[in-house]
């Protein structure tokens, strides 16, 4: 039986809104898009189980580009601290404090919220690779990028063989749905050597990379001068550091990581000639305004970006820097910030950062064969946002509406590849009340150790 899921408005992203439409679906694919009488005349009307959404916009499932999930039960716990502090406070708490069962509790309650905000993909860093098990469970699009750590020379070679190995392990486990790559962490967590060896590894695999980059001024200070927080925890823990002299793309230019065409993530500090090498590499950014707005860091240069047509879609980052995984609200901050920094009304609208949000997205994660928008032969990765409610309404135009007036609590259908795993305020392959307990008490947990 096909399912035609019919709602008053149907934004296809590339083509567009549809009033009155639908989206047919069939094995996981769609099969047909257009005004809903003219796909049930066309499919039949024997053959057609529709769907209705009533007074909604169906659009292709979000994509979010850059997430922790492992961190969602420390959300609310690192307000307002400097940058490096932040770090230190959260890997010290992660480390001494979460185990691995804590930390899948963690990762599935994070899917749980995005699964609610019509996030069908996830491009997660993770280290314990516990965000790969809450994918598999939670039926989620999504690829797991290992993290990679180690500043000290010496150490890359183990680094890489530990790092290999988990991979390994994680390919055995790959689906249609879920995927692998690696994330060596950031410039300031990882050594020259490492950085060397883990691109010349991700290409030889062909593993896909995504690296924290150009995100802060204490990063920008280790690579330029050898000053800032970074710097100093440096000397305080007797690694020796010799500034490259120049910017965090610069660097790893110099360094080969960009053939690998890395997820760049932030890019806050960004310079005309980083975002020349990020042309021209062909590399990928993920844009997460509302953490880098939240931590102080700054606003990346987006519309420079885009007009060099750099690929770029939106991250939330973590809630523990954000504080909410909803891609819907971050496409109207994006929207909003960058409309201030230009003093230019029309430099980004609802549209292009919807676009932002499900084939920019599908696009940097080299996905856009597949998903982003709603056209026949994509798979069935969609959602249903509600637009009947009175902060909605009157509605003139279907974009500007759900970019400027609705948020992750509109989201009234989440359907992955065919199958529904969200619907009217019911989860349906995660137990919600469960894991609100589980998070409760990892929360106690953590503030009891303060």
């Amino acid at each position: 039986m096909i399912t035609a899921y019919a709602s008053s408005w149907v934004l296809p992203i590339s083509s567009p809104p549809i009033n009155n439409g639908a989206v047919a679906v069939a094995d996981g694919k769609i099969i047909a898009v257009g005004p809903l009488a003219e796909i049930i005349d066309q499919l039949g009307p024997a053959n057609v189980q529709i769907d209705d959404q009533g007074e909604a916009a169906i659009l292709p499932g979000l994509v979010n580009v850059h997430s922790h999930l492992e961190l969602t039960s420390m959300r609310g716990f690192l307000e307002d601290l400097p940058f490096h502090q932040w770090i230190l406070k959260l890997t010290r708490t992660k480390y001494r404090l979460l185990s691995r069962e804590d930390l899948l509790a963690s990762a599935l309650a994070g899917a749980a919220e995005a699964i609610k905000a019509g996030i069908t993909t996830m491009a997660d860093t993770c280290d314990s690779g516990v965000s790969f098990d809450a994918l598999l469970i939670s039926g989620q699009r999504g690829c797991m990028f290992q993290e990679a750590f180690g500043v000290n020379p010496a150490d890359a070679e183990q680094s890489l063989n530990d790092l290999s190995s988990k991979i390994e392990k994680y390919r055995q486990r790959t689906t249609e749905l879920v995927s692998v790559g690696i994330s060596p962490h950031a410039p300031y967590t990882v050594s020259s050597r490492l950085f060397k060896l883990l691109t010349d590894y991700a290409l030889r695999e062909r593993l896909d990379v995504c690296i924290h980059a150009a995100e802060s001024s204490a990063e920008a200070g280790l690579l330029l001068s050898g000053t800032g927080s970074f710097a100093e925890g440096y000397r305080t823990r007797g690694i020796d550091w010799e500034a490259p002299g120049c910017s965090t793309i610069a660097y790893l230019h110099r360094l080969g990581v960009l053939e690998a065409r890395p997820l760049l993530v932030h890019c806050v500090a960004a310079s005309e000639d980083d975002l020349d090498l990020i042309e021209q590499s062909r590399s990928r950014v993920a844009h997460c305004p509302k953490s880098n707005a939240k931590l102080g860091h700054g606003i990346a240069p987006l519309i420079k970006m885009r007009k060099r047509r750099i690929s770029a879609g939106l991250g939330t980052d973590s809630v523990a820097s954000n504080n909410t995984c909803d891609l819907i609200d971050e496409a109207r901050f994006c929207c909003l910030a960058h409309r201030a920094q230009e003093r230019d009304e029309a430099i980004l609208k609802a549209g292009d950062v919807l676009e932002m949000a499900t084939i920019g997205g599908a696009k940097a994660l080299g996905l856009d064969e597949r998903i982003g928008t709603l056209e026949p032969g994509k798979e069935a990765d969609l959602i249903a946002v509600d637009l009947s409610q009175i902060h909605c309404l009157p509605g003139y135009d279907p974009a500007d509406a759900i970019i400027y007036s609705c948020s992750a609590r509109d989201v009234k259908l989440t359907v992955v590849a065919g199958n529904v795993l969200y619907r009217c305020g019911a989860l349906k392959t995660l137990n919600e009340e469960e894991l609100k307990q589980a998070i409760r008490e990892l929360g106690k947990r953590i503030t009891s150790a303060e």
